[in-house]
């Protein structure tokens, strides 16, 4: 079983309606699984990683982006030391699972 750790996360800027958070994570490690009440996409520009969503298998490598739909729940796991930016509504909740 993996273990899930919560992955580094730097907000790189935030206006009146949006923010951009850095996300990054080192190979082998999965974000816990969650849900967000908003869509939001993940860009990957470095690494590689996969993105598990609606009983799916997303490989995300450098240069490659994905949009996470609201209610949907998902987790990322890291194929390799990874970073990606994270566009999401500043107003934006998430609920985290076992």
């Amino acid at each position: 079983m993996e273990k899930a750790v919560i992955p580094n996360v730097t907000v790189l800027a935030t206006g009146t309606d949006f923010a951009t958070k850095q996300m990054q994570a080192n190979a082998g490690e999965v974000m816990p699984l969650h849900q967000a009440d908003q869509e939001s996409m993940l860009f990957i520009y470095e690494g590689e990683c996969i993105l598990r969503i609606n009983n799916k298998e997303i490989f995300l490598k450098s240069g490659e982006a994905a949009t996470i739909p609201a209610l949907v729940k998902h987790q990322i796991k890291a194929v390799s030391d990874y970073k990606g930016i994270h566009f999401m509504p500043k107003e934006i909740k998430f609920e985290f699972f076992k």
